[in-house]
């Protein structure tokens, strides 16, 4: 009986990728890298949403002190018109008149703003005209 030799094949027990199964399951594989892909896109635009948010309050709340300081400056201005006009006329008229400026103003604010309320619609048109074309097309997709 003859002694033979045998040698390992240093790749025999290595698999590639190629060699590991079918095609089926690298769709799977691809399927998977790219649901993780997607949700890793998704964290990544929730993270930034939420930096931009807190940005937009902190800016949200700069302007709500400037409107508290712009408040501020029409009340003191306001006195000082009365007291001006109180050297002129009697205290009680030139408050008067000063409220009447101001009831004035508030007034054409109103009906501005309203007209303005009145042009808004609150359904968004354009993307209900997309998502009946979406429907229309997803109904026919060859057409």
């Amino acid at each position: 009986m003859a002694l033979t030799s045998r040698r390992a094949d240093p790749t025999a027990g290595t698999r590639t990728r190629e060699d590991d199964g079918s095609i089926g399951q690298m769709l799977t594989e691809v399927t998977a890298d790219t649901q993780l892909l997607f949700r890793q896109e998704v964290e990544l635009a929730k993270a930034e949403i939420r930096e931009e948010v807190a940005t937009a309050g902190k800016a949200a709340g700069m302007y709500g002190g400037a409107g508290f300081a712009g408040y501020m400056v029409a009340f003191f201005l306001s006195l000082a018109a009365v007291f001006g006009l109180a050297n002129v006329m009697d205290g009680g008229w030139a408050a008067l008149i000063v409220a009447g400026v101001w009831a004035a103003l508030g007034a054409v604010l109103f009906v501005l703003g309203r007209s303005r309320m009145r042009s808004v619609s609150p359904q968004p048109r354009q993307t209900m005209e997309t998502l009946k074309e979406d429907a229309r097309w997803a109904r026919h997709p060859t057409t």
